[in-house]
């Protein structure tokens, strides 16, 4: 009998563990059990000595030149001295591997671990040591030029394109619908104030959640998952950690006032490496709209194989009540 297609599988972490000990001469006696699954899919890999992260990705949600991008892009934030969980080569050179999975071709990256932990109440030494932290890491990705292609960031692909594809998802919500694309005129229009020839550009990281980098007991930061990373304004990265006091204000985790102090703590250290234009500080907020928008059409792209079951209407409605949200805090239309 012929293997039915599927769309979605997910690898054995058993026989995957096998592959990997001989791919990369590790330890016999290491371990490897799922820890993500999900767009793409994460495995742990550890050992009484080491301790690895192998993230194999779904042809549908990154092809593999992109993949290719990401590792080269990896490849030089390391040679420049930023501290990135960073891609491993196996004993035959290659940083990517590549399984003949039930949907098809899959390729993986086994990624150095990236020690220490999440810190989700960042005190001053953290948001300082952050804030230098990513803008060396912009003074790299200002000046390369990948040979692979990653995404873009631009009005294009976070507003215009996104809503779209978007419009039969809210067949039943022209309000939220209509709000929008209403928000999203004035926010092109907001940005003709903008002398943003000025902006700097380059590739960024684009999720910068305290989830995404882990402080070791010494303070050292080390940066992972850049997965949406793709070229775009820079500033997109100062404007997706702004979203960590954006939901941790909604969460009643922190005032107001403190979040506004946190983040120009943040602020001050990324200027005092990376110095900011007055419009560049003033574009930062009303990024956050295309980033809402972006995710909500990422949600919709991927519903099928994320089995993204929380995208009902009540969810989409959410998502544009957050919008709402975002705006009435930070922007000034």
């Amino acid at each position: 009998m012929n293997t039915f297609p599927a769309q979605y599988s997910t690898l054995s972490a058993a026989a995957l563990k096998d592959y990997l000990i001989k791919a990369y001469q590790l330890n016999s006696a290491t371990t490897c059990r799922l820890l993500i699954r999900n767009v793409s899919d994460t495995y742990i890999l550890e050992n009484e000595n080491e301790k690895y992260i192998f993230k194999i990705y779904r042809d549908a949600h990154r092809k593999r030149n992109e993949i290719e991008a990401e590792v080269e892009l990896l490849n030089i934030l390391k040679e420049n001295g930023n501290s990135v969980s960073y891609p491993i080569a196996d004993v035959e050179g290659n940083q990517i591997q590549q399984f003949n999975a039930a949907e098809g071709l899959r390729n993986g990256i086994l990624f150095s671990f990236a020690k220490g932990k999440v810190i989700l109440d960042l005190e001053d030494k953290h948001l300082i040591q952050l804030g230098q932290d990513i803008a060396k890491l912009h003074q790299t990705t200002s000046s390369v030029k990948l040979s692979n292609h990653r995404p873009i960031f631009n009005f294009e692909t976070t507003l215009f394109e996104p809503l779209r594809d978007l419009k039969p998802h809210f067949t039943e919500m022209p309000e939220e619908f209509e709000y929008l694309i209403d928000i999203a005129g004035k926010l092109v229009k907001k940005f003709e104030d903008f002398d943003t020839s000025t902006f700097s550009y380059g590739y960024c990281h684009y999720d910068f959640f305290p989830k995404n980098f882990h402080f070791d007991e010494n303070g050292k930061i080390i940066f992972f998952d850049f997965d949406f990373a793709g070229e775009g304004y820079l500033i997109n990265d100062l404007m997706t950690f702004l979203n960590h006091y954006f939901f941790h204000q909604l969460n009643n985790l922190i005032t107001k006032e403190q979040a506004e102090k946190d983040f120009g703590t943040f602020l001050k250290a990324y200027q005092e490496v990376r110095p900011l234009t007055e419009d560049e500080l003033k574009a930062i907020p009303y990024l956050g709209i295309t980033f809402h928008i972006f995710f909500l059409k990422f949600f919709y792209d991927n519903y099928d194989d994320w089995s993204n079951a929380f995208l009902t209407p009540r969810y989409t409605k959410h998502r544009v009540e957050l919008i709402k949200k975002w705006e009435e805090l930070y922007c000034n239309f």
